[in-house]
């Protein structure tokens, strides 16, 4: 039996919906990594900038506002103890048969799903163009563009 209409419009946009959700889950894993990994460095850093502090009795800053306010929120730990209890593809995917509704008929377009609604168009309102206009020029036979100025001035006049 055929899918209908309704059915392959849901079938095309869960397929995109899924292709996005696993798009998201393969950036979030790769940029929790990264963040794990800078937050690992700014300790490191930290640690040796509180060893040179000491050593050299001075006091520098050992982390910046940034790498600071992110260790209070997470921790390296945290990040990479997530990404351990979760694999990339885990969520299996079915595809279940979708009830006929709508009498078949496609639903309108929507733009939550990455589609353009047509059907209504509106005429675009151009500026008006502008006619060019010749410079004069201050000496009779003095070229404007490819002409001189009595041949500009004979082109516009009317013809008797």
């Amino acid at each position: 039996m055929p899918l209908t209409a309704y059915q392959t419009q849901y079938k095309r946009r869960m397929k995109r919906a899924i292709s996005q959700r696993a798009s998201a889950d393969k950036k979030a894993r790769r940029y929790a990594q990264l963040l794990a990994d800078a937050l690992t460095l700014g300790s490191s850093a930290a640690a040796q900038m509180n060893a040179l502090n000491q050593l050299y009795n001075v006091d520098v800053s050992t982390q910046t506002l940034l790498v600071h306010d992110l260790q209070q929120l997470v921790t390296p730990a945290q990040l990479t103890g997530t990404l351990a209890q979760s694999t990339p593809g885990e969520e299996v995917v079915l595809f279940n048969q979708v009830p006929d509704g709508n009498g078949g008929q496609p639903l309108p377009d929507n733009p939550v799903f990455g589609e353009l609604i047509t059907g209504l168009s509106f005429p675009l309102s151009t500026p008006p163009i502008k006619e060019p206009t010749m410079k004069a020029a201050s000496a009779p036979g003095a070229p404007v563009g490819e002409r001189t100025v009595q041949e500009a001035e004979t082109a516009v006049q009317p013809h008797p």
